[in-house]
């Protein structure tokens, strides 16, 4: 009953509710013509995807990356900007590209002696890729250097919806909305069960930003308290969310906000 109160409350909040404290402060545009917009890394590069090939730019430089005979890019994970990793789930293929957008390796899973087909892919700690396995429903570490595969955790109950990783922990959000969270360990922890949304930026397992019709919030998960953003582009294809800062994706560009949560 709290979780269908709390669900009931965040609908009226996107739905009805008027703000007078607005958290969101403009700070600049760029224009970017892309399909996809993917973030920022920590050295201020930004990346996108347009027609299925890679762009990387900061200032005057722009780099760029396609491999059209392994299909539509699926995920691109930038944590480390000397070692992007490209995720092709049609071909169950990850490529990692250095800082110049040049491969330097190959990941069929495929090949694999240990029969993957890979959901998820993300960057982890020493040498590890997440990989999210369908066959077992398990998660498991990829070693790139020893090329050996670890199942770790329990079978996964529900298929995943959405997720993110960073280099210790892999994070998921299941097909009933329930969030979790997966250690390098294989302890798995589940946070909180999200209430309906149209899109979602996991930051970690603290806070989320969720949009529902065309209205965005910050959820404070550790406090259970929800903030909403206003001041805000009202129709946007994508959102990013990192140190306080809010990139808002639309058809003409980039549109960066401060956060100045309450």
């Amino acid at each position: 009953m709290k979780n269908l109160a709390f669900t009931l409350l965040l609908f009226s909040v996107f739905a009805h509710a008027q703000y007078t404290n607005s958290v969101a402060s403009q700070m600049n545009k760029q224009f970017i013509q892309a399909d996809k917009y993917i973030g920022e890394d920590s050295m201020g590069f930004q990346y996108f995807i347009k027609n299925n090939v890679l762009f990387k730019k900061k200032n005057t430089d722009f780099l760029q990356y396609k491999n059209p005979s392994l299909g539509k890019i699926s995920k691109v994970d930038i944590q480390n900007p000397l070692r992007v990793i490209l995720f092709y789930e049609g071909f169950n293929t990850v490529i990692a590209l250095d800082s110049q957008l040049n491969e330097v390796q190959k990941v069929n899973f495929s090949e694999n002696t240990n029969n993957i087909v890979a959901t998820a892919v993300g960057s982890a700690s020493q040498n590890n890729l997440w990989v999210f396995n369908s066959v077992s429903q398990q998660l498991g570490l990829f070693n790139y250097l020893k090329n050996t595969y670890q199942t770790i955790g329990l079978v996964f109950e529900k298929g995943i919806k959405n997720y993110t990783s960073d280099f210790n922990y892999f994070y998921w959000i299941d097909q009933d909305n329930n969030f979790y969270s997966c250690d390098i360990f294989g302890k798995k922890k589940i946070i909180k069960t999200l209430p309906t949304y149209e899109s979602v930026f996991i930051v970690d397992e603290k806070l989320v930003l969720l949009k529902n019709k065309e209205k965005l919030v910050i959820y404070d998960l550790e406090k259970d308290k929800i903030i909403p953003v206003d001041n805000i582009e009202k129709s946007f294809k994508s959102f990013e969310y990192k140190n306080q800062n809010l990139a808002i994706f639309t058809t003409e560009g980039i549109t960066n906000y401060k956060i100045n949560l309450p």
